[in-house]
């Protein structure tokens, strides 16, 4: 039997409150600890599925300086799925994908395999205001000036204690309070790694001499030592960037006369600086959680792995984990998901960051100026120029190599799929409700009893090359073919039993 073109069904309607006769009564089905990146979109992936969220933050205003962070390719590829691409664009700068890599300046590879293949650069404050503000469109509650102090939890769900007495009960709690996370830690799950050996000072501040001199001396020191710089940010301000003496304490913001003085030392003058607009330190602590999942409490972002900012990868690492997470959390609380659903969150994210933090360890040893790391640095620079390690290295840093384990298959099983052209439109306009979808070549597949999860394009373009492909929520190819019951099995596999 063919199908339309384009079938779709209205999600269904939010799932029962609990009965009277349950002592401890549900009023959430979510609770979200921590309103970064990462916890606003998890927020806003979960309410795509009308699933009751609640967001604490414990700070009452948004942190008040404005670093720059960059959206690499996968995390503009979300945004676009879920309709925020352009709205994102209004607030950043694009710039080429290229020299992530340690600080390797290559050109970026041709025909990389993306329709968004570029960097965003965008202010972290603009960033998390858009992205609360889509999930509070979506109807998701946020809380400010509210901290995690303990939790328990049962069968049922999750007792949250909050630092001022008040207590609030949900059936599951997610951790994205950053690398200090009190759930994680009131979890009791391990965070192993290295701490910091090395930190380093950043900040926006005036300079009181020309940019010429400043540009001169950047491009001197920059011969050697990557983890210098400093950069016009416009208005008059500067960025800067300059190692740390030592190793302090990060809950400690550094002062103007830390960077005077480490200017001094490295540039031979302070360049003037002065009125700091923010000042901040970070280190190269590498750590990733033993376990993602403890019953009904969940870690996300920098709650589950920290790392050092070169390459440009924590925001976007976290905001990927909310994307995988979000419809599988969404279709437990449901009641449709398959028994094992909710487990590959973590079989399947702790692996990528893993490899983040593999690469970044990478890139912090091409950074010291000792001379065997400044060796292998003058080698991988000549190895960028042969194209397959240049776009190996991009795609890496960027996310768009990324396949998870789905079996035994074709190479395209278990990747994303790039925003192709189709009759309605681009590919990635079908997935703004963060439902499946079967891309039917065919025209004589049907999702049947899981069309209140799975969305049917029958004949959607001539781009792909192979007969059908379903896709999950977060745009993994979960099946390819053209046998209905083979599509059933992995229909099964992913949205559970059909509805009756």
């Amino acid at each position: 039997m063919n199908s339309p073109q384009f079938t779709a069904e209205p999600s269904p309607s939010p799932s029962p409150s609990p009965s009277d006769a349950d002592p401890y009564p549900v009023p959430y089905d979510v609770i979200i600890a921590g309103c970064g990146p990462t916890g606003a979109m998890l927020a806003a992936e979960l309410r795509l599925h009308d699933v009751r969220v609640l967001v604490l933050e414990k700070e009452t205003e948004p942190a008040p300086f404005v670093r720059i962070v960059g959206l690499h390719i996968r995390s503009l590829e979300l945004m676009a799925m879920r309709g925020l691409l352009d709205r994102v664009l209004e607030h950043g700068r694009r710039r080429p994908a290229a020299g992530f890599f340690a600080g390797i300046s290559k050109p970026a590879p041709e025909g990389l395999d993306s329709a968004h293949a570029y960097l965003l650069g965008i202010p972290h404050p603009v960033i998390v205001r858009l992205l609360e503000e889509h999930a509070i469109q979506l109807g998701a509650q946020v809380r400010r000036g509210c901290a995690v102090a303990g939790f328990e939890q049962d069968d049922e769900g999750v007792t949250v204690d909050l630092a001022d007495g008040e207590q609030l009960r949900a059936r599951y709690l997610v951790g994205c309070d950053g690398g200090r996370s009190a759930v994680r830690k009131l979890l009791g799950v391990g965070f192993p790694g290295e701490p910091s050996r090395t930190e380093t000072l950043m900040g926006e501040m005036e300079v009181g001499v020309p940019q010429e001199e400043v540009a001169a001396k950047v491009a001197e020191i920059g011969e050697t030592n990557k983890r210098f710089w400093l950069r016009p940010f416009g208005g008059g301000a500067y960025s800067v960037v300059v190692p740390a003496a030592g190793v302090g304490d990060r809950a400690e913001p550094p002062t103007l006369q830390d960077f005077k003085q480490q200017l001094r030392a490295i540039a031979g003058t302070d360049f003037g600086v002065h009125s700091p607009r923010w000042l901040s330190r970070f280190g190269d602590a590498t750590r990733l959680a033993e376990r993602y999942r403890v019953g009904r409490v969940l870690l996300a972002g920098d709650a589950a792995h920290i790392h050092p900012p070169t390459g440009g990868q924590g925001l976007n690492l976290g905001v990927q984990d909310a994307f995988n997470l979000g419809w599988k959390l969404a279709a437990q609380i449901r009641g449709w998901a398959p028994e094992t659903l909710l487990d590959t969150y973590q079989t399947e994210r702790r692996p990528v960051a893993e490899n983040v933090l593999d690469n970044t360890r990478a890139q912090m040893e091409l950074h010291s100026t000792e001379p065997g790391p400044q060796a292998l640095r003058r080698l991988l620079t000549e190895l960028m120029d042969i194209d397959e390690v240049n776009r190996c290295l991009i795609e890496k840093i960027a996310a768009i190599d990324i396949r998870y384990d789905f079996g035994d298959g074709p190479d395209l099983l278990g990747r994303r799929l790039r925003d192709i052209e189709v009759k309605q439109g681009h590919l990635y306009g079908l997935l703004h409700r963060g439902r499946g979808l079967l891309l039917d070549r065919t025209a004589r597949l049907t999702v049947g009893g899981w069309s209140d999860r799975v969305d049917h394009l029958a004949d959607p373009t001539a781009v792909l090359d192979v007969p059908c492909v379903l896709l999950r929520p977060d745009g993994h190819i979960a099946w390819i073919g053209d046998d209905q019951q083979d599509l059933d099995d992995h229909l099964s596999r992913w949205f559970g039993e059909p509805a009756n």
